[in-house]
């Protein structure tokens, strides 16, 4: 298991459209431990394969407290949404930086486990919010480009004394 490097916003495989993956091997084994690696030295709540430079419908991702139930999700496929939440996101492919995004409150995933087992996941407010926004890096799409108004500076808010 290893960090990798996150792609930054300005690469152009981030707006790219990762391949299927067909089956599990010993080497997409080891991309999603690098990638649960890299999350959590990040201190994410979700990475998705083409942010470590890799074009594979492969997404993990852990919104728990604890830091402990990460959630692999392999050609995850959005198929029902419900409601409506908008609130701020960020990425770690846009470091330093935060936006107003609308998200579905209510998304069912489906997809395969890291042993090509299909599953169904439902999710709710932030859960909801990161299955979204790690299905549109797979789709080569960033939150950059759904934001309403302005970016914001992390850095800015953290100065002004302002508590996330």
């Amino acid at each position: 298991m290893a960090i990798r490097n996150i792609r930054k916003i300005g690469d152009s495989i981030l707006t790219k459209v990762s391949k299927e993956v067909k089956q599990a091997d010993d080497k997409l084994l080891e991309l999603i431990d690098d990638m649960l690696d890299t999350m959590y030295d990040a201190d994410g709540v979700g990475l998705a394969a083409p942010q470590v430079g890799i074009l594979k419908r492969v997404i993990v991702i852990d919104v728990s407290e604890e830091r402990n139930k990460p959630i692999v999700l392999i050609n995850p496929e959005i198929i029902e949404t419900s409601g409506c939440q908008i609130g701020e996101e960020g990425c770690l492919s846009v470091p330093g930086k935060v936006g107003v995004v609308e998200r579905p409150n209510y998304v069912k995933v489906k997809a395969y486990d890291r042993n090509m087992k299909e599953f169904v996941i439902e999710g709710t407010e932030l859960l909801a919010r990161a299955l979204c926004h790690e299905i549109d890096h797979l789709n080569g799409i960033l939150y950059v480009d759904k934001v309403t108004g302005e970016l914001k500076n992390v850095l800015d808010d953290k100065d002004a004394g302002e508590d996330d």
